[in-house]
């Protein structure tokens, strides 16, 4: 009974590893790094030029909303730092979509290729979409991350001509991984999980796809 109880313990730690490697804030940061991993369509861009990308994405959409959510912890705006209520969600998700609106200003006024622009825009749609689907049904952040990278990397074979087959397996299976973590710690429901994926890659694969 006492290794079952010792595996059971394990596996819950190893779903929450995955949950936090795989944080919806960190999903937008894996995807620049897939962008700019490209050489076909972005590999020209200078080095310097990726850095302040990705550092104003780091410090307004990962840094910033988690000091936003360790104030809201302290202060008992939000009852779990999972914030699992449907309800407590809807403050850090609005200010999450401000913040994001900001990254899409300052993103605009470089000279960058205007895929990358509408990546950032498309990231910062999800996130406001989430933000009013919330007030009604709790669907999975991380799924709908989940989706928008599975659905960035199919457009960018499409937009390089490349079958980039190895890197699409390698995206489900990680997604499939994440949705089931999430399904094994109780945090959703298949329904709440399937939404989020649903959204995540049939928005982006719409948008990116369009460009």
């Amino acid at each position: 009974m006492m290794l079952r109880e010792n595996s059971v313990s394990i596996d819950d730690r190893l779903a929450q590893l995955v949950s936090v490697l795989f944080h919806p804030l960190l999903i937008p940061v894996y995807g620049l790094m897939i962008i700019f991993t490209c050489p076909a369509l972005y590999g020209y861009l200078p080095f310097q030029v990726k850095k302040i990308i990705l550092f104003i994405v780091i410090i307004n959409n990962v840094l910033i909303p988690l000091m936003m959510i360790t104030y809201f912890r302290f202060r008992n705006l939000i009852s779990t730092w999972t914030i699992e209520d449907r309800r407590e969600r809807i403050l850090p998700l609005v200010a999450t979509t401000m913040f994001y609106a900001f990254t899409v200003y300052l993103i605009y006024r470089l000279h960058i290729p205007l895929f990358i622009k509408s990546y950032i825009i498309c990231s910062a749609a999800l996130v406001l979409a989430v933000t009013i689907i919330n007030f009604w049904f709790r669907i999975s952040l991380h799924a709908t991350g989940c989706g928008a990278v599975t659905a960035l990397v199919m457009v960018l074979s499409i937009r390089m001509q490349i079958p980039l087959t190895w890197l699409v397996v390698i995206v489900i299976l990680v997604s499939g991984l994440v949705m089931s973590s999430r399904l094994w710690l109780r945090a959703h429901t298949s329904s709440e999980i399937w939404a989020g994926f649903l959204l995540g890659s049939a928005g982006s694969l719409l948008y990116l796809g369009l460009i």
